[in-house]
């Protein structure tokens, strides 16, 4: 796959090369993600794998269709076999930071819905402590945003509504609901505290907290990746 980043790459095509004909896939959001599901294609189309896609964006859905991926709503499947998606960032317990692709409440029920769940990322992704680098998106009710956002600010970050990326008013996911990016300026402390204290707040559905969901994680490097179990499935 000419022109993508190699660690991703390699990340993304060994999880990809896990999924077995008669499985029924979660298909994650974003980048990584992205490569995988180009990946799967490649498998349809040569190999002639057969399976089912539940994706967990309107993105991710389009992309499958046009490889020839089944894509079947959530509600119509009791459990997947397996979930595959991308991180933002990877603390060493393997807790996690998602949703900069602003499909983060649609990412994390499909996630649980899984027997499996594997994440996959770059090596760049590895933090010593989530927020190092990146906010953490929350999505919430546009009913009373700012007011949310100020709610938010009190735990102690600074909170920003997501614009559209063409600039024209807020970011508005899949749901129709909006993103509210709380950057911590030293990381944080206590990432079960601050889901929990997050979740209190009126008007927010989800947080991009990801704590204790992986099964496994792929590593990708720049010449290989790696596989790291986590917990049972």
């Amino acid at each position: 796959m000419p022109g993508s980043d190699p660690a991703k790459t390699h990340a993304a095509i060994l999880a990809a090369n896990l999924v077995q004909s008669g499985m029924v896939i979660g298909l994650g959001t974003g980048s990584t993600a992205t490569i995988m599901i180009k990946r799967l294609g490649e498998r349809v189309a040569t190999e002639g794998l057969v399976f089912a896609g539940v994706p967990t964006s309107d993105a991710s859905a389009e992309l499958g269709r046009s490889f020839g991926i089944k894509i079947l709503e959530l509600d119509q499947v009791d459990v997947l076999d397996l979930n595959i998606d991308g991180a933002d960032e990877v603390d060493p317990n393997y807790q996690m930071i998602k949703g900069r692709g602003g499909a983060l409440l649609r990412e994390k029920i499909v996630a649980t819905a899984a027997r499996r769940r594997i994440f996959i990322v770059g090596e760049d992704k590895h933090v010593e402590r989530l927020g190092e680098r990146f906010p953490v998106p929350v999505e919430a009710s546009p009913f009373g945003v700012v007011h949310t956002a100020h709610a938010l600010a009190k735990l102690g970050c600074t909170p920003v509504i997501r614009p559209a990326e063409n600039g024209t008013g807020p970011y508005i996911t899949d749901g129709g609901n909006q993103i509210i990016d709380c950057r911590f300026a030293n990381g944080i402390d206590d990432p079960q505290a601050l889901d929990i204290a997050m979740k209190q707040i009126p008007g927010v559905f989800e947080t991009g907290l990801f704590l204790n969901l992986a099964s496994a994680v792929i590593i990708g490097h720049n010449d290989r990746a790696e596989l790291i179990e986590v917990s049972p499935a």
